[in-house]
């Protein structure tokens, strides 16, 4: 047997003219941020009306919260509260000002679109900017089918090609693959993409390990190569941008040199499921006007979503790393949901965060089932959870920790509901079940009589119900100003009953999600990390038995809240049949939604339909069409297609750290674990059965083992 001292094949001779697949190393410092230490931010111009504004959203929403609770506190209290409805009245009390808080962002989003500003100087209807500084575009990607995702950036490529400002740029694809065929199918992918567009300027990277997930990833890029750009554009591997979109906002951050990071808002295009679907539609009518209420009371104090943003290089790296959290995970580590602590860090140093919402031109996808929806917020709710350790940060700006609390409070509301739920069960029982205590053991004048004003409740209750939908209905009717708008949605009528299908099917789904989220911080404050999986795109079929095992305990749940409903009142079980349904049928409900033809259904019939689906701009059609042309690529086998294919294995071997060789102070095992067990077998199967995913990834990157790989592909 061939030992591994010593190279079974020679490597082939690069070529010497060869382009670049990186560019020359650029280095930028980016230190570590204390949390313990106030970093010395410098004053931002700001609108001298941004105080009125969010003293109207804040006063508007205790207002709300106020009259709310004054109404619920009167529902309760008749004989006066007991020990249940007290926890019921402060569970309401927490969860209508969270509610009411989105209502009154509404109100300033009604505001700020009947009172249009160019924010920044950004109009999207003037003619295209010039760029004086160079920028880099950086699509991180961890596992996600190349194919698919190197589709949008071509198409993204191409569009800004056409404005003739793609020289400006740099494109970087940041891989945090680990899977060794979805590695070596990237870098096939990224020949083929260098070859199609013909660019110099399309680079591609692999890390060797994924230190700190996605924030790690960027961080690496800045310390490497940041030196040499003035802002970095982020993407997600399901991103698209039109070239006028990307030139606008850089050209709005070289403008604007107090502007640290100005974030677009990415309408949610490429639905194929029902669920898919319903979030397209949702995201496309609703989200302009939440996300015009937020930009027009946080002003440069602002959030990032982690993607569809640029950002200045240099504020970046000197305000924005990020410390690891002290403890074990799932809350100490490195910070999960960066892009929330990102944007504080920067506006902690005096650097604007800006959200753009009306600039047209930017993408994404979005999860295609409740399960991946629920995968994907097992992971953000862990993330958003560790935020606990740094909303006491010192010198945070205040609308930044209401960012992180908002953030927070996203998932730690869903238990709160689940036990609002609970408590209202627990006092309906009591009321029907245990007679009053004529003779408490404190002095009292009266018994406390366990019963609550019905009549006054589901005044309560409507108004609730008001609250939560009258965000929708404002939606549809700044809808309906817009000319172009209406007949994209197909028509006032049509819209209307979308809206309706939309609450329904989202109300049903809602017990669903909220059981699915107090699971998960459950799992959380249990210990249990979330891991970190690519997120799936297209159909969101699952295996039938799959989604019985995830959901069989929400139908449990239903069966058990309708079993104590009907034991206290019908009336009750009617009240609790949105939960309730939605519980007992959260198996058909899943599957059901996660079906493509179920959406391509409400499609025929004109439902469920954006602007973007009836006339698609160009850089949609153009991703569609490259992406509809590699459907049938399948991740193949890496060494197999590395011993066949001689240019992809010389662009392989120049793509690795060190040429392959051990770095000094690498003594990582799976690479050395590798190196022997190939020493111990004769075929290329027997290498494939016997490797871990991690030591088979470890042996394509470590030249004596790979040439050991080749050498039993040829045989």
């Amino acid at each position: 047997m061939d030992s591994l001292t010593a190279r079974d094949t020679p490597s082939p001779a690069w070529p010497q003219d060869a382009a670049p697949l990186l560019p020359p190393e650029s280095p930028l410092p980016m230190p570590v941020q204390s949390l313990r230490v106030a970093a010395r931010g410098r004053p931002l111009q700001r609108s001298r009306w941004l105080m009125w504004r969010r003293a109207l959203v804040f006063g508007c929403t205790a207002a709300l919260t106020v009259a709310a609770a004054r109404e619920m506190y009167q529902v309760l209290d008749i004989g006066g509260l007991t020990s249940l409805e007290i926890v019921f009245f402060a569970l309401f009390v927490m969860l209508f000002a969270w509610i009411g808080l989105s209502f009154s962002n509404a109100l300033a989003g009604c505001i700020a679109m009947v009172r249009r500003r160019s924010a920044l100087g950004i109009d999207a209807d003037a003619g295209l900017p010039h760029l004086r500084s160079r920028h880099a575009i950086l699509m991180p990607t961890y596992n996600e089918p190349p194919s698919r995702a190197f589709a949008g950036l071509q198409a993204t490529y191409e569009s800004l090609r056409e404005t003739g400002a793609v020289e400006a740029f740099d494109v970087f694809i940041l891989s945090d693959t680990t899977n060794a065929d979805v590695w070596v199918a990237e870098e096939a992918a990224f020949l083929a993409l260098k070859d199609a567009l013909g660019a110099d300027n399309l680079f591609y990277r692999r890390r060797l390990r994924n230190i700190d997930r996605k924030a790690g990833n960027i961080a690496e890029w800045v310390q490497r190569f940041g030196g040499a750009y003035e802002g970095m554009l982020i993407l997600d591997a399901d991103s698209v941008m039109t070239g006028d979109c990307i030139l606008r906002i850089t050209a709005a951050l070289e403008q604007n040199p107090q502007a640290g990071l100005i974030q677009t808002l990415p309408v949610i295009v490429g639905g194929q499921s029902l669920f898919g679907r319903l979030q397209q539609f949702a995201g496309r009518l609703y989200g302009p006007l939440l996300a015009e209420g937020l930009s027009w009371w946080h002003g440069p104090d602002s959030n990032y979503w982690g993607h569809n943003a640029i950002i200045r290089t240099r504020a970046f790296a000197s305000c924005a790393g990020l410390p690891h959290l002290k403890g074990r995970k799932p809350f100490g580590g490195h910070i999960l949901s960066h892009d929330f602590v990102e944007a504080a860090l920067l506006r902690r140093c005096g650097w604007g965060v800006h959200l753009i919402p009306s600039l047209p031109g930017s993408y994404e996808e979005a999860p295609p089932s409740l399960i991946d929806i629920s995968v994907r917020d097992r992971r953000w709710c862990q993330g958003n959870l560790q935020h606990i350790a740094v909303l006491p940060a010192r010198g945070l700006h205040y609308v930044s920790r209401i960012h992180l609390l908002m953030g927070i409070g996203a998932y730690v509301t869903a238990p709160m509901w689940f036990a609002l739920l609970l408590t209202g069960l627990l006092t309906s029982l009591q009321a029907r079940f245990v007679p009053p205590s004529y003779f408490p053991s404190e002095f009292s004048l009266f018994p406390t009589w366990p019963a609550q004003d019905p009549v006054r409740a589901a005044w309560v209750f409507a108004g609730t119900m008001a609250i939560l939908l009258l965000p929708k209905i404002f939606a549809f009717i700044i809808m309906l100003t817009k000319r172009e708008t209406r007949r994209g949605f197909g028509g006032g009528a049509a819209t209307l009953v979308s809206v309706l299908v939309e609450t329904i099917i989202a109300g049903l789904a809602a017990p669903i999600v909220m059981i699915s989220q107090s699971a998960a911080v459950v799992s959380i404050l249990a210990g249990r990390d979330s891991g970190w999986q690519p997120q799936r795109r297209g159909d969101g079929r699952i295996p039938l038995s799959a989604t019985m095992r995830r959901y069989l305990p929400h139908t449990l749940i239903g069966i058990g809240f309708a079993t104590a409903a009907l034991l206290i009142s019908v009336p009750l079980f009617f009240w609790m049949s949105p939960v309730i349904i939605g519980l007992l049928l959260a198996i058909p409900i899943v599957v059901w939604t996660a079906q493509s033809w179920a959406g391509r259904a409400f499609a025929r019939i004109g439902l469920l339909v954006t602007p973007e689906e009836r006339a698609p701009p160009p850089v949609l059609q153009r991703a569609a069409e490259l992406r509809a042309l590699t459907a049938e690529d399948e991740v193949a086998e890496a060494v197999q297609r590395l011993a066949t294919h001689p240019a992809l294995l010389a662009t392989h071997r120049r793509l690795l750290p060190h040429q392959g060789e051990r770095a000094p102070g690498d003594y990582a095992a799976d690479r050395f674990i590798a190196r022997a067990k190939l020493e111990d077998v004769a075929t290329l199967a027997q290498a494939l059965a016997i490797l871990s995913p991690q030591e088979k990834s470890a042996a394509l990157a470590d030249s004596l083992a790979l040439d050991r790989l080749l050498s039993l592909a040829r045989n």
